[in-house]
């Protein structure tokens, strides 16, 4: 990444934006996912050590997983991202919300990666949260690479790991490594493609770099000390040659193919086979469509999309940042660019890039990355920012709740304060807020319960705001619209008891159950009932 604030030749933009790679890791809670992502970056050379090691204040140290809350549960509830350079290219690295009540976070970041890498528990297979985040990026023909994780475990037999990702995701797979052994058995993994295998040796603070390469299928070390595992192995893999598909480059970027590899995150094993993978097959940024023409990459003026909000990443500062991916162009320094849902002219000083809690301002950067630019409010998600030119990129997509609470102040005093609060985390995506035309107090929609801890923590720290949560008679939450404005505005007047704006200022159907919500659609056939919005600039 260049650190001359001075604008590139026209000849660079193409080639900066060719050496970008930008990817996010999804997976199931507890498959791996925060470990594998620290071991990319200590293979990238953007830090020393991971996040088990805490000790030495002169090592370098970076996690993920950065907000209390997370910490205390030990799982990853926000996105965070990272870029460092890795073999000539530049990596951003988008570290996904693993927990599922976090899944709509996930489902938005997806929309501002070229790829994905979809971590699997090798003892648990193909898990829920696994096969939704899929389909997201099926939907979008994202390519993805699977990394089937924990070998060094007792796990399942990787060929039924391959049959189950195959039938349940509907996704041919291609293995490119394959286990040798498992659990105190695991000798290592064989590449497919040049027939050497990789050693295992236990310990997560041994480098990958070290690590014996054996040449051949059946080399005396593995016929010597691993004899069960071996002939298992001569047995599996003459099946994969002759029953799974073989890697095809069009067919991953099409979406339509998985490599695959096994490895053990935790001792540093099968990683650096990930990251060689990312940066030979996953794509440079691609082409966006707009409602007005198509957005290459390579175009000289600047375009991005907001597609996440996150407030107090420095809890000393209070901050509020909006991730905006660069969909053409480059960021430079001062660049005077035009918002385009308001129309306005914004200056763009400060923008940073991160590596987890660590940030670092931008002088220059590139179609394919993601910049942090500091949001007093003016940024929503889905923002479009140009260089001038009105251009309506494709959204980001809102999805309805699932569980609908209603915050209760322990301090009547404090009714201002949880007002401000609740309307900045819906702004961010934390959390849907939902403001009645004709009640007081907010409603909110989540998709799981811990949405709803991840809020009250956040009021307490952040805000001062003490609040609990009481279940409010809500059943379903529905985008509604029409193209027929009067019957919108009948719609409108005869059930605005019924209908509350989203922090965007959306209109929606409030449904109490399942039968009123019937009858309303049936009665109302002009009126569109949406479970989904796109958010952009309209």
């Amino acid at each position: 990444m260049s650190s001359s604030p001075t604008l590139k030749t026209a000849a660079s933009l193409p080639q900066e934006v060719a050496r970008r790679r930008t990817f996010a890791i999804i997976s199931h809670p507890d498959a791996g996912k925060t470990t594998l992502t620290e071991k990319l970056l200590m293979y990238g050379g953007a830090i020393r050590s991971a996040g088990t090691v805490k000790g030495k204040k002169s090592q370098q140290f970076a996690t993920s997983d950065w907000m209390e809350v997370e910490k205390q549960r030990g799982i990853s509830v926000a996105s965070s991202v990272m870029q460092f350079e890795h073999d000539g290219c530049v990596i951003n690295l988008l570290d996904t919300p693993g927990h599922q009540d976090f899944s709509e976070d996930t489902y938005r970041v997806l929309t501002a990666v070229d790829a994905a890498l979809m971590v699997i528990d090798a003892a648990k297979g193909v898990e829920a949260q696994t096969i939704k985040l899929l389909e997201v990026c099926r939907l979008r023909r994202t390519p993805v690479i699977t990394f089937i994780n924990k070998m060094d475990r007792e796990v399942r037999d990787p060929l039924e790991l391959i049959d189950e990702i195959e039938e349940t995701l509907g996704m041919p797979c291609a293995p490119i490594t394959w286990p040798i052994g498992m659990g105190k058995q695991f000798a290592g993994v064989f590449d497919l493609g040049s027939e050497r295998m990789l050693k295992f040796t236990p310990g997560e603070s041994r480098p990958e770099t070290d690590l014996e390469v054996l040449e051949g299928e059946d080399h005396p070390y593995l016929v010597e000390h691993f004899p069960i595992a071996h002939a298992t192995f001569k047995e599996e893999v003459e099946i994969v040659r002759e029953a799974a598909e073989s890697f095809d480059h069009e067919a991953f970027l099409a979406g339509d193919l998985s490599p695959v590899f096994f490895g053990s995150a935790i001792n540093n094993f099968g990683v650096r086979d990930i990251l060689q993978a990312l940066v030979s097959w996953a794509p440079p940024p691609r082409q966006r469509e707009a409602r007005q023409r198509t957005v290459r990459p390579d175009d000289g003026a600047f375009t991005g999309i907001v597609f996440k909000i996150q407030a107090n990443m420095n809890p000393q500062h209070r901050d509020r940042i909006a991730f905006l991916r660069i969909c053409s162009g480059e960021y430079r320094q001062g660049l005077k660019a035009r918002h385009v849902r308001s129309g306005k002219t914004i200056r763009l000083d400060h923008a940073i890039t991160f590596m987890a809690q660590e940030r670092a301002h931008l002088a220059s950067a590139f179609a394919g990355d993601i910049i942090g630019i500091p949001n007093h409010g003016r940024l929503r998600i889905g923002d479009v920012i140009t260089e001038g030119e009105v251009l309506e990129l494709e959204g980001i997509p809102h999805f309805s709740p699932e569980i609908f609470r209603m915050a209760r102040l322990n301090d009547p005093l404090r009714a201002k304060q949880l007002n401000k609060a609740l309307l900045e985390l819906g702004e961010e995506g934390t959390i849907q807020v939902f403001e009645p035309l004709e009640k007081t107090g907010m409603i909110l929609g989540a998709v799981g319960q811990l949405q709803f801890e991840t809020v009250a923590h956040r009021l307490q720290t952040e805000y001062g705001v003490d609040a609990a949560f009481e279940s409010v008679p809500v059943h379903k939450a529905l985008w509604v619209s029409s193209e027929d404005i009067a019957a919108m505005k009948r719609f409108t007047q005869a059930n605005a008891n019924r209908l509350a704006r989203d922090a965007a200022g959306t209109l929606a159907f409030m449904a109490p159950n399942r039968s009123i919500l019937e009858l309303t659609i049936e009665k109302w056939p002009e009126i569109d009932f949406n479970s989904t919005r796109e958010v952009g600039a309209t």
